[in-house]
């Protein structure tokens, strides 16, 4: 008995190539999807770390050009302070750069500030939220006197590293200063001070070598070395200790030349 032509082999077969065909197509299309899904990812990926070393070097460049703005600001305020005495210019760059270690080589006649600056930067994602990254820079300013009149700035940039005895020290001055501001004011003596700087005497990082008291301040001499002992640096912190003031001190925390 011959096959009817919608129900037997003939038929079977075209639902055969039909579902066949049917796959292919399907298959060359999440082909095409995937292909092109990869390709964004990759152009976006790519685009995404273009823009992003490209603000990278805008921060980068930003850190130097705000650092030798103030390496010249400073050396002018050396200039205007007309004093060769080497606290006081300690002290000038002290507060216009914030450097927590500062030296000074006598027979140079030149000082060396380091310090570490920091800029933030947003990062393209690529999805967006990228959020936001850091670049650091570790900064050795000089200041010198080649002609004997004005003052001269250098800034070289240094491996990390260098400024890390830095960073510690300028973090303990800050410690320093929160903990004298928490002392009465009977209890600002070396002894006293010294227990509060270092309650265990196992730091060996603070050296108290005087407490100076006026009638209205306490000031507080005070070597701060690094953690490895490789610098040191010397701390002239002052805090009020009668009037309003003293209830709830403002401590301020200098760089000075010596202890």
């Amino acid at each position: 008995m011959p096959y009817e032509e919608h129900g037997g082999p003939v038929a079977g077969r075209r639902s055969t190539r039909f579902l066949t065909t049917g796959c292919l197509t399907a298959l060359v299309v999440l082909i095409v999807v995937l292909t092109a899904g990869l390709s964004w990812l990759w152009y976006a990926d790519r685009h995404a770390g273009t823009v992003n070393g490209e603000r990278r070097q805008r921060a980068v460049s930003s850190v130097l050009r705000q650092a030798r703005a103030d390496a010249e600001a400073t050396a002018r305020s050396l200039d205007a302070s007309g004093d060769g005495d080497v606290d006081r210019l300690t002290g000038v760059i002290a507060r216009h750069t914030a450097s927590p270690l500062i030296t000074y080589d006598t027979s140079r006649h030149t000082f060396t500030a380091l310090l570490a600056r920091q800029a933030v930067y947003e990062r393209l994602g690529v999805v967006p939220g990228g959020g936001s990254d850091m670049v650091s820079r570790c900064l050795e300013v000089t200041y010198s006197r080649p002609d004997g009149r004005g003052w001269t700035p250098k800034v070289t940039v240094r491996d990390d590293d260098v400024c890390r005895p830095a960073t510690e020290i300028g973090h303990m001055a800050r410690l320093a200063g929160t903990r004298i501001a928490g002392l009465a004011g009977h209890e600002l003596t070396r002894g006293a001070v010294q227990k509060a700087l270092d309650p265990t005497g196992a730091l060996r990082t603070y050296s108290v070598t005087s407490v100076t008291r006026t009638k209205d301040t306490a000031v507080v001499l005070v070597r701060i070395s690094s953690r490895d002992r490789t610098a040191g640096q010397c701390y002239r912190v002052t805090r009020p200790v009668t009037g309003p003031a003293a209830d709830r001190p403002s401590v301020t925390a200098a760089a000075a030349s010596s202890c």
